[in-house]
């Protein structure tokens, strides 16, 4: 139960993103504006920009009171722009969405129906994405390999855009993982969840900043940190090694000791020991990234840095913009000398 006007949270990563800064705002804030309740929330997370983005965050928090700015020390990534936008919302429900307009800001009363019927996770399932056929198919085949692989059950061809109520951003702020994968933490915590399904939309402006490489490491986030399939494959395979050398000895054995000669096969032996040293190589790389991963976690760092934060009214006051609670798992900027506090994940 809402205790006051309800009150929504839309929280945005961006990154270079200059060029579709304006219309991002102009829509979102438009949308915003035709919501029941309030004063609503657009909290902006620039992601370490080298353009002009931090700069026109700071004109639109200072010009409109809904919008708080949030510039990270440095290019942190896309899931770690998401963590520190959910560790600064205050409202009864958040929505996050990218910066790119690839997700349209007009979804989101779409959302809020289904929120009020009592669901607490509204996600969009892309269809009809305007992107090219090859990373169409790439996107495909990953979201049902993961959905076979992963631990918990993951919802097909659904990305970060949707709407959470503000329990299940609490129970997200409090999951340590250092690697996030946030779509997946959403289907972790479950409760009632619902898909909607949305056309995306062609960038507005600009290139992707998700290289191909960005996009193999958010996939390997999404694998490693919900399923220990991997590691089970290499258990699999290698008792079908043991089982498949066994075979061959007795094999051996039987030319031997009945046919009189020695088994044949110079070549074969060769790409046998060939491929099966690859296969132990690439099982122990995949040890090797969970281990890693846990070498990660265990150090303890911040999973990003707040260099400033900015909003009408408050210039410099960074802690303004959260909560007590929120204050202690976030690094405020060390303007005028003051201390910094470390977001330890």
């Amino acid at each position: 139960m809402l205790n006051g006007p309800f009150r929504l949270s839309v929280a945005i990563p961006v990154y270079n993103e200059e060029q579709v800064f304006p219309e991002l705002l102009r829509r979102t804030a438009a949308v915003l504006d035709q919501l029941p309740g309030g004063p609503h929330e657009l909290v902006v997370v620039d992601d370490g920009s080298s353009d002009r983005t931090p700069e026109l965050l700071r004109a639109a928090a200072a010009r409109d009171p809904r919008i708080v700015g949030i510039a990270l020390s440095r290019n942190f990534g896309h899931q770690a722009a998401l963590s520190a936008a959910l560790d600064a919302v205050s409202g009864d429900a958040t929505v996050i969405m990218d910066g790119d307009l690839q997700d349209a800001p007009e979804v989101i009363p779409r959302f809020l129906e289904e929120f009020w019927k009592g669901y607490d996770v509204v996600y969009a399932r892309r269809v009809r994405r305007k992107e090219s056929w090859w990373l169409r198919l790439a996107y495909r085949a990953y979201y049902r390999l993961l959905s076979r692989l992963a631990d918990v059950q993951l919802p097909l061809d659904a990305g970060d855009f949707g709407l959470m109520s503000r329990r299940v951003v609490e129970l997200i702020r409090r999951t340590p993982e250092r690697h996030r994968y946030l779509r997946g933490l959403r289907s972790w915590v479950g409760f009632r969840q619902l898909g909607v399904t949305v056309e995306r939309d062609a960038r507005h402006a600009g290139t992707s900043k998700y290289s191909l490489a960005k996009l193999v490491r958010l996939g390997c986030d999404g694998i490693f940190s919900f399923s220990t399939m991997p590691l089970r494959a290499a258990a699999v395979l290698g008792a079908l090694g043991v089982a498949a050398s066994t075979l061959f000895a007795a094999y051996a054995v039987f030319v031997r000791l009945v046919l009189h000669r020695g088994p044949q096969g110079f070549t074969a032996l060769i790409l046998v020991i060939t491929f099966l040293s690859g296969l132990n190589l690439f099982f122990l790389g995949v040890i090797g990234e969970y281990v890693g991963r846990v070498f990660e976690q265990v150090k303890g760092r911040p999973t990003y840095v707040v260099g400033e934060v900015v909003r009408q009214g408050s210039p410099g006051a960074a802690s303004e913009a959260m909560t007590p609670a929120q204050r202690e798992h976030a690094v405020l900027p060390p303007r005028d000398d003051a201390a910094a506090t470390l977001r330890s994940e």
